[in-house]
């Protein structure tokens, strides 16, 4: 009786435990949950590797990043179909209260629905009503926003026995508990003295979390890491690009690389960073790595004696338990243009010259589609998907481009397709089975590329693209068009299937179902349905946001739903100057199914622009202020002082904002916001030679 009572004591005890296994949570993080939501779903999220492998026997849950291992995102779902799709309407949506970016990827597990939101805030989602169980706020630095390339954006989560993790802005790896949305730990996986930043989805394998990071152009050095999921202590770290070879190699891998860098290369930090994309294979047990350009872009100043420069603009297969070099492919070997290959990876087993391959497949920046064996890394095939004027083929012998002399650029410049923004660049494709075609959004536009002659690094904090500062990058449409395109493309017969003309580059990601639909979203603000096998345009409604991110399908009681999370941002929209609408509707998260009756309301007009003041500064002052512009404040407030419509437009400030310029550049009284203070590296005569810039340039649109 008493070994009776002792051992109901031990139950009672652990199920007190059980209820409760975070009691000391982190008070300076903001969260907030639905108490009515606590009381059910005691093991919310929990995912392992038997559900993510067999995730086609659940097919209503969506439990990472590209829905299985392999990254495809196709869903087996057909109740919604190209026979019933005009049927189709809102179900709920959910505001986020701001005008962000979004592109995450939201999961859903069980019902509920989980997702990033700008400044890495995390939403619970009730999938099937769009009501908020909880938000949890990580408290991002706002001043970090200013070493990030492409702004204050999240790809999504991943989820693993009961926890959530995330990447946030500011280089922490966290752990949110999936039922109360409390933090269960954290691990700061960058050096805060550096400006790296990350902006990918986490992968979990084998009971590890693996995160890159970002930051190239800024000065650092690419890594992987794993962490233990279950307590964030770090297993391994692949390094992307070698360092100092006077501190020795972390490993054999970084020994070879090192032979193909040559000068300095380390003082510039040589970048890699796999800012985004990994793919596993659990019978090889290989993660694949997608690695990003060089820091600086250009290789005569990283590396003047030339050299390929591993591990830029590869993919690379490494141990997933052990972090241990396989293989790799460099698709641009010598990198020179920002042309990553940190895209996604999709493993399909396809049947190729009559034998039967399991490949891995990308579409990285430089404008060619590739599909390598992903057991060795041989090329099967590489074929251009847009025109590229900086190597005329892929030579199948060697595995290298066939590069034209012009595209390694001077400091005049050279007119080079694709551009930075890549002919693909993060915004998601998919693979259908059903039709063997990959489903991919690419973007047709060039660059004028220059090195800046009098380069010097100036510091780990500022960047260092290493262009011409006199030479402007984009070049006048009517000369060099840009474009954007639905493709589908055929990855046996390396030829296109057919595409869609959207006019407009920096279309969102794309979903293929069983139902033989293509889903996406559009940079003219419109959420799209396709048949998947002739590319017929099926159903269309207006979301009033461009939006970017993937979405995403599943099932809640029956029936089949399609989400995605709509915010008009990223890197072309930053950049400005008139490449795309700017759209201002508030960024949120969306659900249709058939018969959904919820109507989106249109966002208000926008107020007329406030004239500018008269130019009073000379042209001197205008000038260095041009100039001090274009480093510090263009990647965020877009080229030529046009915004991309996420971040204000400074040619249409109101005279309060003008009145405060100062106090906003130096003074950092709007960090809230994400705008800090530049005052480490601009003096008051500074700012106010940007002001004067500024002011120029919106009297020359305001007279036009």
């Amino acid at each position: 009786m008493i070994r009776l009572i002792l051992n109901i004591c031990i139950i009672l005890i652990a199920c007190c435990a059980c209820s409760n296994d975070n009691p000391e949570t982190d008070q300076v993080q903001k969260q907030t949950v639905d108490p009515e939501a606590k009381q059910s779903q005691p093991h919310r999220a929990y995912v392992d590797s038997r559900r993510i492998i067999g995730a086609d026997s659940e097919p209503g849950n969506w439990m990472t990043h590209g829905r299985t291992y392999d990254e495809q995102r196709f869903s087996p779902l057909s109740q919604i179909n190209d026979q019933n799709v005009t049927e189709l309407g809102l179900a709920w949506f959910l505001n986020l209260g701001h005008k962000f970016g979004l592109e995450a990827t939201p999961l859903v597990v069980d019902g509920i629905m989980y997702v990033t939101s700008a400044w890495n805030v995390i939403y619970a989602v009730d999938a099937r009503t769009g009501k908020e169980i909880w938000q949890f706020d990580p408290g991002t630095r706002r001043d970090w926003l200013r070493y990030t390339c492409c702004g204050n954006i999240n790809r999504g989560l991943a989820a693993w026995k009961g926890k959530l993790y995330e990447g946030t802005l500011d280089g922490r790896l966290i752990a949110v508990d999936a039922f109360t949305g409390n933090l269960a730990w954290e691990v700061q996986t960058t050096d805060l003295d550096q400006a790296y930043s990350i902006t990918g989805a986490p992968r979990v394998v084998n009971g590890k979390v693996i995160i890159g990071n970002g930051g190239a152009e800024y000065g650092i050095r690419g890594y992987v890491t794993a962490y233990d999921a279950e307590n964030g202590k770090q297993i391994w770290r692949f390094y992307t690009v070698p360092g100092d070879p006077a501190k020795g190699f972390e490993s054999r891998a970084m020994e070879m690389a090192a032979k193909t860098w040559t000068g300095e290369w380390w003082k510039y930090g040589g970048g890699g960073t796999a800012w985004d994309s990994f793919a596993f294979d659990p019978e090889l047990d290989l993660l694949y790595i997608g690695t990003g350009n060089g820091g600086p872009w250009s290789r005569d100043i990283r590396s003047p004696g030339g050299g390929d420069n591993l591990f830029l603009a590869s993919i690379v297969a490494v141990n997933a338990d052990t972090g241990e070099y396989i293989w790799h492919y460099q698709t641009t070997p010598g990198e020179n243009w920002d042309y990553t290959a940190a895209q996604q990876m999709i493993l399909a087993n396809l049947e190729i010259n009559g034998e039967q391959r399991k490949v891995i497949m990308q579409a990285p920046k430089n404008g060619f589609f590739y599909v390598l064996d992903r057991a060795t890394g041989e090329l099967l095939s590489a074929d251009a998907i847009v025109p590229t004027t900086w190597a005329s083929r892929i030579d199948m012998a060697s595995g290298r481009p066939v590069e034209i002399a012009e595209s390694r650029y001077g400091a005049k410049g050279s007119l080079i397709t694709p551009g930075p923004n890549g002919a693909h660049d993060w915004q998601s494709m998919s693979y259908n089975p059903g039709t063997g075609l990959v489903y991919l959004p690419i973007h047709d536009m060039s660059w004028i590329y220059s090195r800046d002659p009098d380069f010097k690094y100036r510091h780990n904090r500022r960047w260092n693209g290493g262009s011409n500062p006199a030479v402007f990058p984009m070049p006048d449409k009517d000369t060099a068009p840009v474009t954007g395109t639905l493709l589908a493309w055929d990855p046996i017969n390396s030829r296109e299937a057919w595409r869609i003309d959207l006019g407009i580059p920096w279309n969102g990601g794309v979903l293929s179902t069983a139902g033989n639909l293509v889903v996406e979203g559009a940079a003219d603000g419109r959420f799209v349905i396709y048949r998947a096998d002739t590319g017929t345009p099926l159903w269309d409604m207006p979301i009033y946001t461009g939006a970017v991110a993937a979405p995403i399908t599943y099932t809640v009681e029956g029936d089949q739903y399609i989400a995605i999370a709509a915010g008009w941002g990223g890197a072309m929209v930053l950049m400005g100057n008139g490449t795309a609408p700017i759209y201002r509707a508030e960024s949120r998260i969306l659900s249709f199914k058939l018969g959904g009756k919820v109507q989106l309301p249109a966002p208000p007009e926008p107020a007329p622009p406030t004239k500018p003041p008269v130019t009073t500064a000379g042209a001197d002052e205008i000038t260095k202020g041009g100039a001090l512009y274009g480093d510090l404040c263009g990647n965020c407030h877009g080229f030529n002082v046009i915004s991309g419509g996420t971040i204000p437009d400074l040619r249409h400030m109101t005279r309060e904002t003008q009145d405060q310029f100062n106090d906003i550049v130096l003074g950092g009284i709007r960090l809230a916001n994400g705008m800090a203070s530049f005052a480490d590296v601009l003096t008051e005569a500074d700012a106010d030679a940007i002001h004067a810039y500024v002011i120029s340039r919106a009297n020359e649109d305001w007279n036009k």
